[in-house]
């Protein structure tokens, strides 16, 4: 390590304490890969390529050429807004933090829900996704799509990616680096043979609306109206760029967090919609016919391939993207454990001390990922089995993570808001776009956090109104009962000072010789 990192670490590590935390975890990196673990995570060759239908069985080319950046900025605003928190406040699991310190022990309490109960969901979908495009794109591998089969994938696969996590963020950040290169490669090669391949480029295609929803989309929305159907559209790029906050998780594993974890959120989403834009767009290009892509559903991206790209091309390209959304999922075991390491370090789940403990060897928060990981897997399991009005509780819920993932984003934002330049909020960390900007994104994420819920409960996942409302009424008797007492949440005010003990024997436990 050479001396001028060396003291930016100082720097890191003097921030912690001023927040009254240790530095347990180890800072191993750098700007580049905060940012690859968030682009890893939003994956755009895993959520743009497994929901691509909800765009062409839905509105069509447009859903693409108008809806993909116009989904993405609704989902930036929250990056954005967050970027400015972050920089102030870097901690693991930092919308917790931020919720707590800029609104109070309940807000802090709820926003801890909201998203932990998001991203352990979250990275079952993204397994259960990964099954689904391992059973598409390798039939010839004879493995039958039923359930044991894709329970003990996920097993394996959600296993492995907790076993790399337990071995140390040196060997996760080195192979999120790697997906964040492969990503862009595959991305970009993949666009590239979309446009050999296509009979003419059409780019009339990408602003052509036309209503697939019902049996014309192979049933993937039902029959709407012309507005509506493009608005569900935008939930493939809104449910694809989501996961940017893992680079505020791993703060206190960054070097120079204030300025890296910011830039890592914003850019992660950036380079996310310019070529998830390009590769998608260049996907539509090479359609035989909208018409009948529209009637394949959720077949729609192995039909186009099948259609048009030559065996050995497709094969490698099924291989590259296979192996980034494992990838996505290993990154997402990284920031859904590091969430429980925060959240249980101040008490706030059950078996809190276990939970929040960090191995002295690997420097991880080992029960953490363990638990994220057999609660992701469990999820998915238990939900494919159960169905309710006829449509399976699995794909509710996932409607339903998506709306507890950016609800756990507006919270803070929201509370940011009225804080700004308060007692609470009184300095602002080196990535500051100041007021007027501040409260520009903010109100723009409060203004996105309603259409999200609203389009997020339309038919087929109507039930998720209902499951979110419970949820609520929940954790309101649950907080009321047992929490409202108990949770004492992060420390402040003169328990930093009083922890400064605590915090140098917690460093001395794990080795850290700072």
């Amino acid at each position: 390590m050479s001396a001028p990192e060396s003291k930016v670490i100082d720097e890191d590590i003097k921030v912690l304490h001023s927040m009254g935390y240790a530095q347990e975890l180890a800072r191993r990196m750098h700007t580049f890969s905060n940012f690859a673990i968030s682009f890893s995570i939003i994956c755009i060759l895993s959520g743009g390529i497994n929901s691509l239908a909800q765009a062409t069985s839905g509105s069509g080319g447009i859903g693409i050429g108008i809806g993909w950046p116009l989904g993405c900025f609704i989902s930036g605003v929250f990056a954005l807004a967050m970027a400015q928190i972050s920089s102030a406040y870097p901690t693991a699991g930092g919308l917790y933090h931020w919720g707590s310190i800029l609104g109070n022990r309940f807000t802090g309490w709820l926003t801890a829900w909201f998203n932990l109960l998001g991203l352990v969901t979250v990275l079952g979908a993204i397994n259960a996704g990964t099954w689904t495009f391992f059973e598409g794109a390798f039939p010839g591998l004879g493995i039958e799509n039923n359930l044991t089969n894709q329970t003990i994938f996920l097993a394996i696969i959600t296993g492995t990616m907790a076993l790399i996590n337990h071995y140390g963020i040196t060997l996760t950040a080195k192979l999120t680096d790697f997906s964040g290169y492969l990503i862009f490669a595959t991305s970009v090669i993949l666009a590239i043979v979309c446009l050999i391949f296509a009979p003419s480029w059409d780019f009339s295609r990408l602003f052509t609306f036309h209503n697939y929803s019902g049996e014309a989309g192979g049933g993937v929305w039902p029959a709407v109206s012309d507005t509506w159907v493009f608005l569900l559209g935008l939930l493939l790029p809104i449910y694809t760029i989501t996961g940017y906050d893992a680079s505020a998780h791993t703060s206190e594993e960054t070097v120079d967090a204030a300025r890296s974890v910011p830039k890592g959120m914003v850019m992660s989403v950036v380079w996310s919609l310019l070529f998830g834009w390009l590769m998608l767009s260049a996907f539509v290009l090479m359609i035989p016919n909208m018409d009948e892509a529209a009637k394949q559903g959720w077949n729609v991206f192995f039909w186009a391939m099948d259609q048009r790209v030559p065996g050995g091309i497709k094969e490698a390209l099924y291989i590259a993207i296979f192996i980034s959304q494992l990838l996505c999922g290993l990154a997402t075991v990284t920031s859904a454990s590091r969430m429980i390491f925060a959240f249980a370090r101040d008490g706030g789940l059950p078996a809190s001390k276990a939970l929040s403990r960090v191995s002295p060897k690997y420097r991880t928060p080992v029960t953490a990922i363990w638990t994220g990981a057999i609660a992701a897997w469990l999820f998915v399991w238990g939900a494919s089995v159960v169905s309710i009005a006829g449509t399976s509780a699995y794909t509710i819920v996932v409607s339903c993570t998506v709306i507890f993932l950016f609800f756990s984003f507006a919270i803070p934002i929201t509370l940011g808001l009225f804080a700004f330049g308060t007692a609470k909020w009184p300095k602002m960390g080196p990535w500051n776009m100041g007021w007027p900007l501040y409260a520009l994104f903010s109100v723009l994420s409060i203004i996105s956090i309603i259409l999200i819920f609203i389009i997020g409960i339309q038919p087929p996942n109507d039930w998720a109104l209902n499951i979110t409302i419970g949820f609520l009424i929940l954790t309101g008797i649950i907080w009321l009962a047992f929490e409202r007492n108990r949770f004492k949440g992060p420390p402040i005010g003169d328990m930093i000072a009083k922890r400064q003990a605590e915090i140098k024997a917690a460093e001395a436990a794990v080795g850290e010789g700072h």
